[in-house]
């Protein structure tokens, strides 16, 4: 199961090349099922995974001037204020066990994992229903108008989610970039991968200390998954980047129901 993990580990990167999302939606799963990590330690793991592939990923972004600085740097404060606060002080306060249903114990693992797998079932659908993109057919959109409330009310729940649960959230930040800053479709994926970078590696901050973290493992998989992410580029020129991301979304729906079965349903 190690080789297998070690080879998915390289398709979080490849997801996020190709699609600019999707592969940190990957990275919880793997970390637990294929390396058998703990899921409290793997929400923190994937923060720094996904942190450090999506900056690497961001430099091409940013030379080709796909990174718009204003809007990241207003989107993300709230978001990186919200996922170290949620790292460092709410999911330690989280109890073990949580609650108990009947017979069924929820645990603090089972709460996280089922938080995740909702996620991820939420994210499958925006893959999916591969919505318009506005913005994208007009570049030249004039003076940037900017939805204070309403991005830096995004920014602090997508901080949050972050934090519980270890996503980067770039299938909320990018439809949230598009609506309310107003920016192309292309230069909100490139924008949303220097936020997610940004918060993931802050909340990953607010682990340090709380876990005796395996470094040879998240540098084993940080640098695969930074491979991957250099592949996905490449081939992000050949392939249609709008069919890839609806066969993922399907993929992410069954993980994600696949999740909540597991946690819940085999367990009760």
């Amino acid at each position: 199961m190690v080789i297998v993990g070690y080879l998915a580990s390289a398709l979080i990167g490849v997801s996020l090349g190709l699609i600019g999302g999707g592969g940190s939606i990957l990275t919880v799963p793997v970390l637990v099922y294929l390396f058998d990590v703990e899921p409290v330690m793997a929400t923190a793991y994937s923060l720094f995974i996904v942190g450090a592939t999506s900056l690497v990923g961001t430099w091409p972004k940013y030379n080709d001037g796909q990174v718009n600085l204003k809007t990241a740097l207003i989107f993300g404060i709230p978001s990186i204020l919200a996922v170290y606060a949620t790292r460092a002080w709410l999911v330690p306060m989280i109890p073990d066990p949580v609650t108990t249903i009947g017979h069924l114990v929820i645990t603090k693992a089972m709460l996280l994992m089922g938080l995740f797998a909702v996620l991820m079932v939420f994210a499958s659908f925006s893959m999916i229903r591969n919505p318009t993109q506005p913005g994208e057919k007009d570049p030249n959109q004039g003076e940037q108008r900017f939805n204070y409330p309403m991005i830096l009310l995004e920014g602090t729940v997508v901080g949050i989610l972050t934090g519980l649960v270890g996503a980067g959230g770039g299938f909320l930040i990018i439809p949230a970039l598009v609506l309310f800053s107003k920016l192309p479709m292309k230069q909100a994926v490139g924008t949303s991968l220097l936020i997610i970078a940004a918060k993931s590696l802050f909340g990953f901050t607010g682990d340090l200390g709380q876990y005796q973290l395996n470094w040879i493992l998240l540098g084993s998989v940080t640098t695969l998954a930074i491979a991957g992410i250099f592949i996905g580029n490449r081939l992000s020129k050949n392939i249609n980047g709008n069919a890839l991301k609806r066969a993922f979304g399907w993929f992410v729906l069954v993980m994600g129901l696949y999740i909540l079965a597991k946690e819940f349903y085999f367990t009760a």
